[in-house]
């Protein structure tokens, strides 16, 4: 969940990345008492994500800055909607424009593709899921934002689930050993509550490692046919996940082998911004001065 321990630490390093000694441009042409209305309109249609966001740049800023969002996030919109509306010192609202809309725009587009991901599986029971593939320091923004689009989180990170992969288990396995048991001792020095998925990228590794108990399995990289053949070994006996150069032309059939989670890094990982524009009028106060900053 995306909360204010999140977003105000990550904004303001943003804000501060962005005008660590203060905004020259506004200050030297902008007068100090003008005052701006500005209205976030989208330039194509697209999923809202990063409302508060974009929210928390603008008040971070300057507290006197007002944001009205008309939609929420998860809300559908169209080419030229108004999403939201910013009042404030112009000075300020300009400073935080570039923040706030780099922000936004990331997270809808984000939210965006999501949405289409999740519209091509509607009706197989299969869950579109994101991965670790973030970028850094952002992912509690890009994961909201896939939540956003309808999709769901895989694993937070390292620290919260086992997730074998194709080097643990070499690794694991080094010198002959069995997979079975090696898997078995590894649950038997885990939790109750901790989930155990293991990654397999060949038909017969399936049975000995079910045969370990493990919740989940991810077949990657499979091909349709082995994705089938697949969920048929493993029968219910585990989750199954399928991984692997999932795309929006292929995912629909991957969902329809029977695969209960559908885990895509382009979520996240080659993502294109949306095109949201912030369009700013600004009113001078009667009797001052063009620009009145040093």
């Amino acid at each position: 969940m995306l909360t204010a321990q999140h977003i105000i630490p990550t904004v303001r390093a943003a804000l501060a990345e962005d005008a660590p000694w203060g905004d020259i441009t506004s200050e030297s042409l902008i007068p100090q008492s003008a005052r701006a209305t500005a209205r976030l309109v989208a330039r194509e249609a697209g999923v809202l994500s990063g409302s508060e966001v974009f929210s928390a740049a603008m008040t971070i800023t300057d507290g006197s800055i007002a944001v009205t969002f008309f939609l929420a996030d998860g809300d559908e919109f169209d080419r030229g909607t108004v999403l939201a509306e910013v009042t404030g010192p112009a000075r300020a609202v300009l400073q935080a424009e570039r923040v706030a809309l780099n922000f936004v725009q990331r997270m809808s587009g984000i939210a965006t593709i999501t949405a289409k991901y999740v519209a091509e599986v509607a009706g197989t029971g299969a869950h579109v899921v994101d991965t670790r593939k973030t970028t850094p320091g952002l992912r509690q923004f890009e994961r909201h934002a896939v939540r956003s689009g309808g999709g769901r989180n895989h694993r937070f990170s390292l620290s919260d689930a086992v997730m074998a992969k194709d080097n643990h288990l070499a690794v694991l396995t080094a010198g002959g050993r069995d997979l079975t048991e090696a898997l078995l001792e590894v649950r038997g020095r885990l939790s109750h509550t901790t989930h155990f998925e293991v990654e397999v990228d060949r038909i017969e590794q399936i049975e000995p490692v079910l045969a370990a108990g493990i919740d989940t399995i991810m077949l990657d990289n499979f091909s349709i046919s082995e994705l089938h053949e697949g969920v048929a070994l493993v029968d219910g006996r585990a989750i199954v996940e399928a991984s692997g150069s999932v795309t929006l032309d292929t995912i629909g059939e991957i969902a329809r082998t029977g695969v209960d989670i559908i885990s895509v890094g382009a979520l996240t990982h080659s993502v294109r911004s949306l095109d949201l524009g912030l369009d700013i009028e600004l009113g001078i106060v009667p009797g001052t001065d063009p620009v009145d900053a040093p």
